[in-house]
């Protein structure tokens, strides 16, 4: 699975992490929430240009429905036909205007600041790879294509159509999402994740006067949540969870109308085509009332197939080499690399900086990882064959 020799790899104690570090401060400092199309394009524009400045064929593509622009960049390799395909996400979930109240700055081995372990300092770590790949004349192994997304965090509705056009050109998938937990592990499965939204339609009445001519949607409602909530069952690593739900107009009214918002994460296709038909044909449970679901599975499980598997023991070895173990984990939280996966093509997830605090005020890179991480993600870029 790995090529000849590359002149130029590199070992992670002849990687000084103080300039990349800076690099990243950088990054955080151009705040980039989804829905704020031009200020994620702020940082495309940032990326693009220290693409072309290295001689690197990159291309932008325009942001759709107000949101921002993705990014392609491509180095050719020793040999033609499918390739590597590198993939990160640049927004991230916190306002603009997170950094004043939270700026980036360090404390001993880490660093703080929204969005670094999710995942711009991931994101960086595989543009710092690519270019110093184009800097130092080793031409990979494969064709090697960066992929810059602008709306993960909300699902990826402009992006997926070509994720999965590149993904399909690829041999293999590489996404340096953050590694997980002290042992800095990397991501060999993820659970797919449905967003579903169940609507219930009653009878109002006045709650006094005729209540017995009313139709609950809240008690409708109250009913489907517990026969949703025990679709969960752990020994399948199936969960439904139920996390917001709304009914109802006033206190005196027997409530027409409820919903509730509903999260399902499945470890496998099989689950899946097990599960989904029990959400989307529920049917009422209580009298003369109307229920409806909408939504989808948005992302597909990412499952631990043979060809995971084996990508997978390539970077360990290659971790190994390099001087540091690399333990494999799975997740029910998702990435893009779930779409890459359920294409067939081999994916290896959570490649990025060790840390903590995804989505959460403590959030923190350890910078002694980003040494290890690049060097690993340059190998991989050059090597894998």
């Amino acid at each position: 699975m790995t090529g000849a020799a590359h002149p130029g790899l590199v070992d992670p104690a002849e990687i000084d992490p103080a300039p990349h570090l800076a690099r990243i401060g950088e990054w955080v400092d151009v705040e980039t929430p989804t829905d704020d199309g031009p200020a994620v394009t702020r940082l495309v524009a940032k990326i693009h240009q220290a693409l072309t400045g290295d001689g690197i064929d990159a291309e932008r593509i325009a942001g759709q429905d107000g949101l921002g622009d993705h990014l392609l960049a491509r180095v050719p390799g020793r040999g033609n036909g499918p390739g590597v395909l590198v993939m990160a996400h640049l927004d991230t979930v916190w306002p603009v205007g997170t950094l004043a109240m939270r700026p980036f700055r360090l404390d001993g081995d880490r660093a703080y600041g929204p969005g670094i372990y999710d995942m711009k300092a991931g994101g960086y770590l595989a543009l710092a790879a690519l270019r110093y790949l184009a800097r130092s004349g080793s031409t990979p192994e494969l064709p090697v294509t960066l992929l810059f997304t602008s709306d993960e965090e909300i699902g990826s509705p402009t992006s997926r159509a070509l994720i999965e056009a590149e993904s399909r050109r690829a041999r293999y998938v590489l996404v340096p999402e953050p590694s997980i937990g002290p042992d800095r592990a990397v991501v060999t499965s993820r659970k797919g994740w449905g967003r579903f939204r169940l609507r219930v339609e009653g009878r109002p009445a006045h709650a006094g006067g005729n209540h017995q001519e009313g139709r609950s949607a809240v008690l409708e409602l109250a009913r489907q949540i517990v026969a949703l909530e025990g679709l969960t069952d752990y020994a399948r690593g199936v969960t439904v969870n139920v996390g917001v739900m709304r009914g109802g107009t006033r206190l005196n009214v027997v409530p027409a109308e409820a919903e509730a918002d509903i999260d399902v994460r499945i470890p496998s296709l099989a689950e899946a085509e097990r599960v989904m038909p029990l959400i989307y044909g529920r049917q009422p449970l209580g009298a003369d009332v109307r229920v409806v679901v909408e939504g989808e599975l948005n992302r597909p499980p990412f499952e631990r197939t043979p060809g995971v598997v084996a990508l997978y023991r390539t970077a360990k070895t290659m971790a190994q080499e390099l001087g540091f173990d690399l333990p494999e984990t799975s997740r029910g939280g998702v990435s893009d690399g779930n779409f890459a996966a359920a294409l067939g093509i081999p994916t290896l997830d959570g490649l990025g900086c060790a840390g903590d605090g995804a989505h959460a005020e403590h959030e923190h890179i350890l910078i002694s990882s980003i040494p290890e991480r690049l060097a690993l993600m340059i190998r991989l870029m050059a090597t894998l064959a």
